[in-house]
Order: C-alpha cells, then structure tokens, then sequence
C-alpha cells in the first residue's frame, strides 16, 4: 500500500505528459540555400603623391601649350604691330618634358619627382611668356581702337566745318565785283593754287600726264579748279602722283595710295598699271567719303591721313 501509493505520487499523470510536450521547443535545420557568406571589404589601393602631382603637371603642359598656339594664332589675324619683333612662343621642352612625365608608369619611381619639377619650371616660363604677348596684344588693339575714334571724329568735324563753309558760301551776297573779288580771294586762301594742265589723258601714267587726267575727271563731275589744287595738293603729299608708289610699312599703293592697293580693282583690272584707274577710284573714294578734294585736303592737314 505505501508502496504503490508512493509510485502513485512520482509518477506522472497523463495530463502532466500532455502539458509538458506542449511546452517543449522544437528545432529546424537552415537551408543551405538562404546561407550568405560574409563580405570581404574591397581596400583601394592609395595613389601615391609623386603621381598625382605628376598627372596635374600633365594636365598643366597641356593648357599652357594650347594657349600659347592660341595667342600666336591671334596675333598673326590681327595683324597689329604690338611692338615684339619675335611674337613666337618655345614650347618644344615643354612638350618633350611633358611626353617623358605622361609615361611615368614606366619609369622607376625615384625619377618621377625630378621630372614633375621640371615641367614645372617649363609650365611657369612658357605660361609667362604667353601672358606678355597676350597683353602686348591686347594694348595694340586698344590703341588702334582709339586711333580709329579719333580718326572718325576728325572726319566728322571736317565734314561739320566744311558744311558749315558751304553753307555760308551759299549764303553770302555776290551781287558786287567787290564781293566777288573778296570771294575769290577767300577760296584762293583755303584752297591750295595749282597750274591748270594741258594736254590729253590718252594713257600718260607721268605724273603730269596723271595730273591732266585727274583734271578732265572732275571737270566731269562739276568740281572747279579750286577743287583741282585740292586734289594736287593732297596726291603730292600722298604719292608724288607716282602710279607706282608704295608705302611698304602699310601696303598702300598708287596715286591716292588705296590700302589695300586692291580696292582699286573695283574701278579696273588694270589698277596696277594705269594711272587713269587709279583716279578714277580716288576720286570716287574722296567724293563718298569727303564729298569734295578740298574736303579730304582737310583732313589730311588735320590728322595726317585721308
């Protein structure tokens, strides 16, 4: 009785087996499928000073070079003087430096150094020298831009003047001999005199035959003679009335020394050679731009040029 009453006690129940299978945990196995394998950290290698100091003094030569191509170019389409006798720049070292530096890869890394130091030293000595003729040039342009300022507000004040005389010419009594002498003695003061000439115009490039020439075009057009030793004036200062002058530091050429010599081909093919051709687009040239010899003979006395 004690006994089985004891294993009665210990022992246990049915329901205590259910309850304690309930509460025990269960266990699965991972797939081999959803197993991932831990990442290893990709380290970049450094780049080592020497060759990024290297590639920036690569990338410098190359600048520096392209601006010097362009500088040159520059100067050459402008055709200004800027006051350099040599407007070239030397960028050979620098460009053999540079090349060496570029294939650094392939050289031992001790020399690397030394060689960026060099093209350095070219970089700063082209780069100088492209920054002195950018200058030069650039002060010739803007000294020829006022040149040609000054020039136009010359010719505006000598159309201006000469207007002005016109206008007053126009209105002042001619009625009296007196008058008319004082008139006349009033032209003779501000235009030049000049022999009338004589003789034909037929293909005589001599001076005086230029001249007869020049005379029968603006009787032609309705100037006097008064217009006439303007003319004379203004051409023997210009050329002599030589067809074949030419002023070799600006290139004009011919009897009313047209720059370019050139222009003159619009009033014949034979511009080089007959003197005839030559007046015929001076006189052109003065009539759309002066209105009249006297008033181009004005501003030659002016400024110097016409």
């Amino acid at each position: 009785m004690v006994a089985a009453a004891a294993f009665a006690s210990t022992a246990p129940s049915a329901e205590a087996q259910a309850e304690a299978g309930a509460s025990t945990p269960t266990f699965s196995l991972v797939s081999s499928s959803t197993y991932s394998a831990p990442l290893k950290a990709t380290v970049t290698p450094a780049v080592p000073e020497e060759t990024v100091a290297a590639d920036e003094a690569v990338e410098a030569a190359a600048s520096v070079t392209s601006a010097a191509a362009s500088v040159q170019a520059d100067i050459a389409a402008s055709g200004l003087d800027i006051g350099e006798p040599d407007t070239s720049v030397d960028t050979a070292a620098l460009e053999e430096a540079a090349a060496r530096l570029d294939a650094a890869d392939a050289l031992p890394a001790p020399l690397v150094p030394s060689i960026t130091e060099e093209v350095t030293e070219l970089i700063a000595s082209v780069d100088s020298r492209v920054n002195q003729l950018r200058g030069s040039l650039d002060g010739a342009a803007a000294k020829k831009a006022e040149e040609e300022a000054a020039a136009e507000q010359a010719r505006i004040e000598a159309e201006a003047a000469a207007a002005e005389a016109a206008e007053a010419a126009a209105s002042a009594p001619v009625s009296t001999s007196s008058t008319s002498s004082a008139s006349t003695g009033s032209s003779s003061a501000s235009a030049p005199s000049a022999p009338i000439p004589s003789g034909g115009t037929g293909g005589d490039n001599s001076p005086e035959g230029a001249k007869a020439t020049a005379y029968a075009m603006l009787q032609a057009r309705g100037w006097g003679d008064d217009q006439y030793s303007c003319l004379v004036s203004l051409w023997n200062k210009e050329s002599g009335w030589n067809y074949q002058a030419m002023n070799r530091s600006s290139g004009a050429y011919g009897i009313p020394q047209a720059l370019p010599g050139s222009k003159m081909s619009s009033a014949g093919a034979d511009w080089q050679t007959n003197a005839a051709t030559q007046i015929s687009w001076g006189l052109g040239y003065i009539s759309g731009r002066y209105g009249t010899p006297c008033g181009a003979w004005g501003q030659s006395q002016s400024v110097g040029w016409y």
